[in-house]
Order: structure tokens, then sequence, then C-alpha cells
């Protein structure tokens, strides 16, 4: 029976496994600095200012199946518009205090939230519980794919416990009674400027550009001068065993100007001879794979041999000049972002993700350009079946 005082909702299972899999994926390569520390957070206005529009895709159907239930349960239909939406992860050290989601003077427009867990308590973090205040039930445990639904108000004041160890990936949504706080216009304001070419398939039409350096540098406080913590990017690389080579590295240039320009990736000892744009195509091929990998078997994939070749002494000194530059407190990178079990590399299965991101990534793009004329005509986002 529903908590009248303390009105909320838990979906168990909403989210699909595989969802849960590629919304991880999403955030894990495209993911800033958050809101608050031992925070990261992905936006879909992000995504769409990194040239990575395409993925915002995924979400469509999700919010609209939130939406719906959060009308459905709180008898409010047709009367809400999607305030915000986002991934947000929580690493060690990070947690927040009794309070409700509305409880400061420029979030008043927030009447309903809605949480949905990309990964499990106990298996892929520590800590994390959500606490309501008053109100059954007092705790929720969070497990992969469940989502939490509940007023943005005082009725559901509520806390999280701090992490202590893993990361706690969440899908986060707000809904809004004030139309002119409808999160659909503003994004199809920034999809309008998009420089949009299809039939143009080329691969550098979707690759991903970033934003600014101190948007990927933790800890924030240290993004004036670099002198220690590091790249989220880097970070992320790191902990799956991954470093970077360019050919442009050197004492004498800016690490933030090197690697926003052609990268490879190294593994060990091995150099993987394939030439990714910048910092965030090599981490969104990386974190593909790393989705991908269980699945991948070598001997189905339609790829060229795996182009290999050995570090030589040159490009270890490189390697290390910028792992230095952008891995400079590698304790702290091992506590913000554990390494987990992520099975056995393979580069023949390596090289054919990244032939399955560039069709991954094409199939988003092509569906993106086909659905806007209509989004933009009725300024939502929403599925559009002729589109599929």
């Amino acid at each position: 029976m529903a908590d009248l005082e303390h009105p909320r909702l838990i979906l168990h299972g909403f989210l699909s496994p595989d969802v849960c899999k590629e919304l991880e994926f999403i955030h894990k390569s495209c993911s800033t600095i958050g809101y608050r520390q031992n925070v990261f957070s992905t936006t879909l206005s992000h995504l769409i200012a990194t040239n990575s529009p395409h993925l915002i895709l995924p979400f469509i159907p999700l919010r609209e199946k939130l939406k719906e239930k959060v009308e459905e349960f709180f008898g409010c239909e047709y009367e809400l518009f999607i305030e915000f939406t986002g991934l947000i992860s929580w690493t060690k050290g990070a947690s927040i205090g009794w309070h409700s989601d509305d409880n400061r003077p420029y979030l008043k427009q927030r009447d309903y939230a809605a949480v949905c867990y990309l990964n499990s308590y106990g298996v892929d973090f520590g800590g994390g519980l959500f606490h309501f205040q008053d109100g059954e039930p007092t705790t929720f445990v969070p497990m992969a794919g469940d989502a939490l639904i509940y007023t943005a108000d005082s009725r559901n004041i509520h806390s999280v416990d701090e992490i202590t160890d893993g990361e706690r990936l969440t899908l986060t949504l707000w809904f809004s009674r004030d139309k002119s706080h409808d999160e659909d216009s503003k994004l199809i304001s920034f999809l309008t400027k998009l420089p949009f070419n299809y039939p143009d398939t080329s691969s550098n039409v979707y690759l991903p550009l970033p934003a600014s350096q101190n948007m990927y540098w933790f800890p924030p406080e240290q993004s004036a001068t670099y002198q220690s913590g590091f790249d989220i990017r880097c970070a992320r690389l790191h902990v799956l065993g991954y470093q970077l080579y360019s050919t442009n590295a050197s004492s004498a240039r800016e690490f933030s100007d090197i690697i926003l320009e052609p990268l490879r990736v190294v593994r060990g000892n091995d150099l993987f001879d394939y030439e990714f744009a910048n910092i965030l195509h090599l981490l969104q091929a990386v974190q593909f794979y790393d989705w991908k990998a269980p699945d991948l078997k070598p001997s189905e994939l339609k790829t060229e041999p795996a182009k290999i070749v050995s570090v030589s002494t040159t490009q270890q000194e490189n390697i290390r000049l910028l792992k230095l530059q952008l891995v400079k407190d590698q304790h702290l990178v091992e506590t913000i972002f554990p390494s987990g079990n992520h099975g056995e590399h393979d580069w023949v299965s390596f090289s054919g993700a990244v032939d399955l991101w560039e069709a991954y990534t094409s199939k988003l793009w092509h569906n993106m350009v086909l659905r806007l004329p209509n989004w933009i005509a009725n300024q939502s986002i929403f599925v559009d079946p002729s589109a599929e």
C-alpha cells in the first residue's frame, strides 16, 4: 500500500542489464567533473556540446517510460516536463546529508525525481545506501536496473551514505510542472546549431570533440595549475591498463594540446598502430571494447589483423612523459577509479571493437539526423517510429 504522506515508488528491474551497460559506457567515456566532491556527471547538453549528440538517443525511450511512470503514479498525466537528465557517478568519499531535491532556491521548480541504478551495492561499490528520513522504506539498497521515484520536496527528505569503495552509477531525472524549465526545448536549441550533414558518412563527422581541460581535471581546485591530481579521461584508461602515445609529445609542449591531437593506445609493451583523433575518441573506443568484450568472438569479427608493434626505447620515454603529465597521482587515480575485473585483453577483439564502435556510432548519428526535423517541429524530444 502506498505511503500517502511520503509518496515514493520502487520499480525493480526497470532497466535491462544491457541498457545499464550501455549507459555505463556513455558515462565512462564522456563524463566530466560533477557538482560535488568525488562526483562525476554526463548531461545531455554536454553530449551535444562535445559532438556526441547521437549518444542522447539511448536515453530517449527511458525518459519517456520514466515520465509515464511518474505521471501515472502521482496522477498528473500530461502535466510534467523533464527538467534534467543525466548520468551521475559517486566515487570513494562522496556522500550527501539530509536534504530534499528542491531545497535550494534555484531548484524550486523540481516536483519529482527518478533515480535508476546502473550497478549494484555490495558488488560494484560499497556504501552509498539511500535513506529516507520518514516513511517506508527507510533504506533503499541500490541494485542494477532498479528505479526509485519520489516527490522532490520535504515529504521525501533523504540522504546517501558515503561511498567506501567502487563507483556508484545512476541515471537521474527531475520533472517539473513548469514548462519554462523543459529540458527538451533547450536541447533542441543546441542541436539546431550543429552542422548535421547526413548522408555524409565519413568517420570524422561523428568524432567527439573534448570540452575545456578544466572540466576533466580532478580535483577541480588543482585545474588552475595542473600541478597535482589527474585527467579523468586518462585515469579511466589507466585503470583499464592502457596508456597514451603521441608522436608530438615533448617536455616543451602543453599536455592539454597534445591530447586534442591524434593519439595511439599502448598496453604493456604493445602499441596499437591506429591513430585516434583525440583523447575522447580513444576513450570511447576503449570503453566500448570494455562494454562489448565479453560477447566478442575473434573468429566472428570481420576485421583486418590487429596491427601491433613493440614499443621502442624512445617511445617508452614518450609514453612515460605523457603519463607523468596526465596521471600525476597514480594512488589517487586508483582510489577514485578502482580497476575492477575486466577480463583478458585481446588485440584482435579490440581491433574489431574499434570497427564496431564506428558502426554503432554511425547508426546512432543516422537516426539522430532523421529524427531531428520532427523534434524541431514539435519542440519535444521523443521516439519517432517512422525514423526507425
